[in-house]
């Protein structure tokens, strides 16, 4: 079983097994990630000092697969009057090879414009989703995308890498931007911030491509798969001596 097509792509062709044995079963995601209104969230934006819809979020682990230096770069390309008005909040845990990307961490919070969280406690990250303007995740590679995927539910408009699983878990409900394309991410992200239009009919959009995936649905999807598992090997798994 892999979570996503791109990987059960991936499986089959770097260990040569037959498609009928692999099998993707998307994830879901949790109740928690829905949109809420202003007075819902404001006393966590309070505690970090932000506004309501008026930040950009990303929520990824600190390392290089993330793009976070790309995105960084490209948000500095913003005119520094929206950059003000629509800091970037960043989300996640140190993770490898970081010391790069915490020093250009470092420098874009010394440049006022970026908000550095860390660890977010889990009860706090589907407020900090809500609350925000848009969501932006210019990752590499991805097997799925759970962020991007909660985003949605939350009802944020999206940036997105158009590599890996991403293109699939958003499908059209998204801007999606070749990673290494650091202008044209700038564009995509200056477009969420500032286009009212878009922003807002981005956010119906977000909500019901992400009601087409549940844990319900994983579950039984998962169940399915054990199910003809068993009637595949039914006849050949070798049975314990009495």
């Amino acid at each position: 079983i892999t979570d996503s097509e791109f990987v059960r792509r991936e499986v089959i062709e770097f260990f040569a097994w037959p498609e009928s044995r692999v099998v993707s079963v998307p994830l879901g995601v949790p109740e928690e990630f829905h949109p809420r209104e202003e007075p819902e969230v404001q006393a966590l934006l309070g505690r970090h000092g932000l506004r309501f819809r008026e930040y950009g979020l990303c929520v990824a682990t600190i390392e290089p697969r993330k793009n976070i230096v790309g995105l960084l770069a490209a948000y500095r390309l913003l005119p520094d009057t929206l950059r003000r008005r629509f800091p970037l909040v960043l989300v996640g845990d140190r993770g490898w090879h970081n010391e790069e990307i915490l020093g250009d961490i470092v420098r874009a919070m010394r440049e006022g414009w970026l908000r550095y969280l860390g660890y977010v406690a889990e009860g706090d990250l589907p407020l900090l989703f809500s609350g925000a303007r848009m969501f932006v995740f210019p990752s590499f590679y991805e097997g799925f995308g759970l962020p991007v995927l909660e985003a949605m539910a939350s009802g944020l408009p999206i940036v997105c890498s158009n590599r890996a699983s991403l293109p699939e878990v958003t499908g059209e409900a998204a801007l999606l931007v070749d990673p290494d394309d650091v202008v044209a991410l700038g564009s995509a992200i200056e477009r969420a911030l500032e286009d009212e239009q878009w922003n807002r009919d981005a956010r119906p959009a977000s909500i019901e491509r992400a009601s087409q995936f549940s844990w319900d649905t994983t579950a039984k999807r998962t169940v399915d798969v054990y199910r003809l598992a068993r009637t595949s090997f039914s006849g050949t798994v070798a049975r314990p001596a009495a």
